[in-house]
């Protein structure tokens, strides 16, 4: 398998606090990868690492490529988008605005427009309030939206975290059957996520991360049979 991600000795500190203490770990082309552990585990600030939003020691490459130093934006032309944690849409445009902001590294208009009904026809909920602004959604349809602008950019590695936070249970299979038909599609991701036993039966790989540390890293069917993982991570 083609490594897409390659992350090696990644460190983050806040102040005096090691968040992330020097973690390897590897996404292959075409996979979906789950990130699981408790709140502080440092799951975040990895993601947000991997994007160029906080300075970090260690390498990351993207398709071989050192990318440790690149600014956000200049990842998203590297084919990567995030999805943060909390949605981050922007509340005073409309559905059709914040799409369309997803694609602003992109000049192809035609195939902007394209992409911009594949959006609508994976989210119809979003096609129906494509006039309306981005704070007046509910929490499952800033979601699909925050999604669909990450997905607006056309990323060869998504990285997801935490989509379920905050969900009714029957938005969150709608999401998270949606992500599984991107990756089924061929867009890498990797997952964050506190419902390990969902982002695992999602998952073809999962590491455990706990206080800045890879702990665990198997396949997600092994880590869902795990007792270890079992007793922390799905309340058993």
């Amino acid at each position: 398998m083609t490594v897409l991600l390659e992350v090696k000795a990644l460190k983050v500190a806040y102040g005096g606090i090691n968040a992330v203490k020097g973690i390897d770990f590897t996404v292959g082309e075409g996979e979906m990868v789950a990130l699981i552990g408790a709140n502080g585990a440092g799951k975040t600030t990895t993601l947000k690492a991997i994007c160029g939003l906080l300075h970090h020691g260690g390498t990351v490459r993207l398709r071989g490529e050192d990318v440790s130093g690149f600014p956000a934006y200049k990842l998203v032309q590297h084919g990567l988008a995030l999805v943060p944690e909390g949605r981050g849409v922007f509340g005073r445009l409309t559905v059709r605005e914040n799409l369309q902001m997803g694609a602003y590294v992109r000049n192809d208009k035609a195939e902007i427009r394209i992409d911009l009904d594949r959006i609508y026809g994976l989210f119809p909920r979003l096609a129906e309030r494509r006039n309306q602004t981005g704070g007046t959604l509910s929490g499952g349809e800033q979601q699909m939206l925050a999604i669909g602008r990450a997905l607006m950019s056309r990323p060869r590695l998504l990285l997801l975290d935490e989509p379920s936070m905050g969900l009714a249970p029957l938005m969150v299979e709608k999401i998270f059957d949606t992500v599984r038909m991107v990756s089924e599609e061929g867009v890498t991701v990797l997952l964050v996520e506190q419902n390990a036993k969902l982002a695992l039966e999602a998952s073809h790989r999962g590491y455990v991360m706990e206080s800045g540390l890879i702990t665990l890293a198997d396949g997600a069917r092994s880590l869902l049979e795990n007792p270890l993982v079992r007793k922390a991570y799905l309340g058993e």
